[in-house]
């Protein structure tokens, strides 16, 4: 039988580019948008991803943004409205029910720019191993007070109330009358005593200590 003819090389390698003999990967042809300046996907889908920015520009960023927030944060940090002292302090030992009366007679000054109102007023005492608080007691249970414990009224001034009312740059006077379950000799012993203010409409109390 006589031999087929062979087959040229053009026919068994349509594409040169992809002809075994040439020792190169076959290649695929860019995508041709027509005339103009034409975009080649197949070299764009090559392009590696964009690099992030280096590790150590971004910390210094962060570093700064930091920085800014910490600086708003101090400035912009809210303020008590008023401030004060604790002039006196006269504290009696209730008999037989391990207790301590105390009149803390204090001064409160409004440092804003609007009236102060007085929302509510607690006593605090800290002690070496726990910290106590009482609310204030009422005007009116102060005469029985006084007249049970006289040694309450020395240096006791009229009572500091809730509703009171101090106009930017004006002082309040007044005692504050409290209980707290603790003997004569670990309330001798105090770490502190407070009072704390707790004016309407503000986020935080003025807090007066001794």
């Amino acid at each position: 039988m006589p031999d087929e003819p062979r087959k040229t090389d053009a026919a068994a390698s349509p594409n040169p580019a992809a002809d075994p003999a040439s020792g190169t990967a076959p290649r695929r042809p860019g995508l041709d948008l027509g005339p103009g300046v034409g975009v080649n996907v197949t070299q764009d889908m090559a392009t590696p991803e964009r690099k992030l920015p280096p590790a150590k520009v971004v910390l210094i960023v962060l570093g700064v943004l930091l920085v800014i927030l910490a600086i708003y944060g101090f400035v912009g940090r809210a303020k008590p409205q008023g401030a004060g002292s604790v002039d006196n302090v006269s504290a009696v030992e209730v008999p037989n029910q391990n207790s301590m009366l105390v009149a803390i007679t204090v001064t409160l000054h409004n440092s804003g720019e609007k009236p102060l109102w007085i929302h509510n007023i607690q006593g605090k005492l800290k002690t070496a191993s726990q910290e106590y608080s009482d609310d204030a007691a009422s005007a009116v249970d102060f005469d029985r007070y006084f007249q049970a414990f006289p040694a309450l009224k020395q240096n006791a001034q009229a009572a500091l109330m809730p509703e009171t009312k101090i106009l930017p740059g004006n002082d309040a006077h007044g005692t504050v009358i409290v209980s707290f379950p603790v003997n004569q000799d670990d309330f001798n012993k105090r770490q502190s005593l407070s009072v704390v203010i707790q004016p309407y409409d503000q986020p935080l109390p003025v807090v007066l200590t001794k």
